[in-house]
Parts: C-alpha cells; structure tokens; sequence
C-alpha cells in the first residue's frame, strides 16, 4: 500500500511520524506532503517528499493520514482524521473536536470520551468509519518514568496563546513563578503554544538565565513530558497529553476544570498545589486514574500499530463502499482548490477510485 502523511502544520510532525515507522515496518511505501515550504526542512533526505498535486496523483495514495481539520478531497485515497489534540471543550461541539466537515473516510479516535459521541456522528451521517485506536503521538510516552522522590522534582509548565485562557498572560503568575524558581529546589521546563505573543515568549525565553530552567520554543516531541513530574497549565490541550502519564495537572483560573486537576484561581495557591502534587496524593490518583480510563486508555505505546491496523482492514474489506456519499460541501471544496491552484475536475480512476 502507498501512504501520504499530510502536514499543513507543524504541530503534525509528532503526530504522523511514528506511523511512518509503522508503515515502513510492514512493508508499505510512505510519502510527505507538507504545506509550509520551510518546515519541509525537519524531514530527512531519506523521507520522500512529494512537491505538487500532480507528483501526489502519480504516487497514488491509497490513505492519507491527516492530524489537521481539512485534507484536499482530490487527493486519491481514503482520507484518515488522526486529529491534532485531544478534546477539551475550548469551544462548541459545531465548531471544536466533533465538528463534521466531509472530509474524512476514517477517524481514529484516542479513547472513550471522543470514540463515544464519534459512533454517535458515524451513525448520523453514514459517509465516514470510527475505529478506536489510541493516539500515535503519545506512543513516546510510554512505558511511562516512574516518580523518583530522591532526584528533584521537575515542574512543566505550559500555556495556551488565547489571552483570556492563558496563564502566561498573567502578571501576577509569572511573578510567582520567578519567585518559585529562585525559591525552591525544582526544576522547570517551559513550553508556550507556538501561536503565542512574541513578546510574552520572549519574556518567558528570559527565565533561561536560571539553571533549573529549560525553556522549549517548539515541542517537537513529548519527550520532555516524561522527565516531567508535575504539570501548571491553564486549559491548555497538553494538560491529557501529560495527564494520561497518570501525572498530576494544577490549573489555573481553569474554564472547565475536571475533577482530577488541582484547579486554584488564587496565585498564593500556586506553591502550595505544587507541593501537594508531588506527593501523588492516593485519592486524586484514584481520580486521574479514571480520568484516563476515558481519554486514552492505551499505556501500551502501541497506538500507531492500532492506526495502521484500522486503515489496513478498511481499504483490505473495501469499507468506503459501504458508506454514503460524503456531502458536496461545494464553497469549502473550491476554497482547498484555489487553495492549491488546482483546477482541475477530471476524475482519476486509480484502483477504482475516484479522487473526489
């Protein structure tokens, strides 16, 4: 089988690049296509890159695995939805995690909370598969660092960019934090969203000048996480990222703070919950416990031998024949194409299939 992993963000990277080894491991033919010019640079000389719409016609993919919202509908193959973050309710359902937008043969969801409502939508609409799978991006996690109370604690600290939203806004914070790095024996890792205010990142940059502290411009993978024993956020997706570690999350001025998470709206709290959490208090283990239970109930690092498996027993059992018809979504379809300059309303017959 021929594959496509489609990146129109960076933020795909970690997401699809251990399906590569998955794919290149049974055997199978695996291509790029990234949209920024610039970032093609993060790919080896050894990963195919494929450049135009032409160059992707003539590979002919049979699935393309996609962890962004849309995917041009030309491209031939079944379209894969392996989805950017987990859900956390920043937004409504029409416009957030559940959002059907016609794109997508196949979405392989991360665990019951989303694979729930997403049978729910499958059974709606008719025109795509849900298949539970665990979510590849956090295979790298896994087998997960056990807590060591003899070395120092490490602290991760990560925010959202959307002001209202993020600690890395709040003056008052970053002022606690100053005083907790100069105070107390931890050590702190930095990671702001990439879309955040420069001039917030360069203030948050600036804490590097202290030696337990790391600041990350970009997480190119969740590494870092595990050498984490405790994470401050605010309502930050990264919050199941780390929490499925079986970690505890403190949250601050949290919108919809789950009950596993230490929520405090107060900056005197902060230190005190930093404490609290390091010691893995029993009852909130509990809770985290079933936490996970729902989002990502997958510790076994396997998650992208789970995706492949599902995209393999689609196209093997011709799936995309017994589902309707997607809808035309004419407006959205012309944007993508002018989008890409691409023109063209013939349709391909490879294999059978049609690339609209």
């Amino acid at each position: 089988m021929n594959f496509l992993l489609y990146i129109s963000y960076d933020y795909g990277f970690p997401i699809v690049q251990p399906l590569e080894e998955e794919i290149l491991k049974r055997g199978h033919t695996v291509a790029w296509f990234v949209e920024i010019e610039e970032s093609k640079k993060k790919l080896k000389s050894n990963q195919k890159i494929l450049n135009t719409v032409v160059e992707i016609i003539t590979y002919n993919p049979d699935a393309v695995l996609v962890a962004s919202n849309e995917v041009p509908h030309f491209f031939p193959g079944i379209k894969v939805q392996l989805f950017h973050g987990f859900s956390v309710n920043k937004r409504s359902e029409n416009k957030g995690h559940f959002r059907i937008r016609g794109f997508f043969d196949l979405y392989c969801t991360q665990g019951p909370s989303t694979t729930n409502r997403f049978k729910e939508l499958e059974k709606t609409h008719k025109h795509f598969k849900v298949v539970e799978t665990g979510w590849s991006k956090v295979d790298i996690l896994f087998p997960v660092n056990e807590n060591n109370s003899n070395r120092t604690p490490t602290i991760f600290f990560a925010s959202t960019f959307t002001e209202r939203l993020s600690i890395a806004h709040d003056n008052l914070v970053f002022k606690e934090l100053v005083k907790l790095i100069e105070s107390e024996n931890w050590n702190w890792i930095i990671n702001l969203h990439p879309k955040m205010n420069p001039e917030i990142v360069k203030k948050f940059q600036e804490l590097e000048k202290f030696e337990n502290v790391t600041y990350i411009p970009f997480l190119e993978s969740l590494e870092p996480l595990k050498r984490a024993d405790v994470m401050l956020t605010d309502t930050s997706s990264i919050i199941t990222e780390f929490i499925i570690q079986k970690k505890p999350v403190i949250t601050f001025k949290n919108n919809q703070p789950k009950e596993c998470f230490i929520n405090v709206s107060n900056t005197n709290d902060i230190k005190k919950s930093i404490e609290f959490a390091l010691t893995y208090p029993t009852e909130l283990m509990h809770k985290i416990a079933s936490f996970v239970k729902e989002e990502h109930p997958y510790a076994d690092g396997k998650s992208s031998k789970r995706v492949i498996d599902a995209v393999e027993e689609f196209i093997n059992e011709n799936q995309k024949n017994q589902l309707k018809p997607k809808p035309f979504n004419i407006i959205r379809k012309l944007k993508i194409r002018k989008k890409f300059g691409y023109f063209n309303f013939r349709t391909y017959p490879y294999n059978g299939m049609n690339v609209e």
